[in-house]
């Protein structure tokens, strides 16, 4: 009885693992299929940087630059004043990155470590707050930020950061409680305050969800069009999204596709270049933040 069930336990074994082989490269081979078809239109987006006018307007499309065109990026650049544009984005992207993290990791740490009368209610009320619109308060903010005379200035646009916000909250929360509950009583215990527990306890140990956050702050910073559009009068003061929208409207220009997409790559490539640098911990972070509600 038993020589005969132990070739069948070893086949039911076998057949277990070859299925979950097939399985496993079925879904690798889905998943790089789609990962190609989403990458389409960043591919055609850097090859018609790199063709001439008359075949980037072509058609059928065609996907092979011949000649390659690299005087593109050189005749979108006299066009458009990509150094200043780069410094004003520069300054708005890092001042949103510094008030979101600092804000926004104080009252994560005050919501998932703290008790206090009202703190989940306090919590509700600001989860709320993102089902609200932005086009609801755009006017409000317009005519406070010119009351003060904010208009025409960076301050508009990265003041508000300081405050925090809903989204970032909720995912630097999320990741505090999992941090174990006995370091933080060990620190009270040895005298450390609540601010000194947030810097030298939650601020080391949260750097994926960290990072996250400052990935989706630079994203958002950077790809900005509508607060520049209505607070940034100035053309010295114009953001690179606000400076190609501009490069669009000038005449003969929004009619020359390649060098469109040309001072598009130059706008788009510091962004991937981020991302590409911190992959590994975006999707950590990504992932830890959900594991604790």
């Amino acid at each position: 009885m038993s020589t005969i069930s132990a070739p069948r336990t070893r086949a039911g074994i076998l057949g277990k693992t070859w299925r979950r082989r097939i399985g496993n490269t079925l879904a690798y081979i889905t998943l790089t299929a789609l990962s190609l078809l989403f990458l389409i239109p960043l591919a055609w987006l850097f090859l018609t940087s790199l063709m001439t006018l008359k075949q980037a307007t072509s058609f059928p499309p065609e996907w092979i630059p011949n000649p390659v065109q690299f005087d593109n990026y050189i005749k979108a650049l006299k066009f458009w004043n990509f150094a200043r544009s780069f410094r004003n984005t520069a300054i708005v992207t890092s001042a949103v990155m510094i008030g979101e993290l600092l804000s926004c990791t104080l009252v994560a740490y005050g919501f998932a470590r703290l008790r206090f009368p009202g703190r989940n209610f306090l919590f509700i009320v600001l989860m709320s707050t993102m089902m609200l619109p932005g086009v609801v308060t755009m006017v409000p903010l317009y005519i406070l930020f010119s009351k003060i005379q904010w208009v025409n200035t960076f301050l508009p646009l990265t003041v508000p950061a300081f405050f925090g916000g809903a989204f970032y909250i909720f995912l630097l929360r999320q990741f505090f409680m999992t941090i174990p509950e006995e370091l933080i009583d060990a620190a009270r215990i040895d005298g450390a305050g609540e601010l000194n527990i947030w810097a030298r306890i939650m601020l080391p140990l949260s750097g994926p969800a960290i990072i996250v956050v400052a990935i989706f702050s630079f994203q958002g910073a950077w790809n900005d069009f509508m607060g520049p559009l209505i607070y940034l009068n100035n053309e010295k003061l114009h953001t690179m999204a606000l400076s190609l929208h501009m490069f669009r409207g000038l005449p003969g220009q929004g009619s020359i596709i390649n060098q469109m997409m040309a001072a598009t790559v130059m706008m788009v490539l510091p962004m991937l270049i981020v991302f590409a640098v911190f992959q590994r911990y975006f999707i950590q972070g990504v992932t830890l933040t959900g594991l604790k509600g």
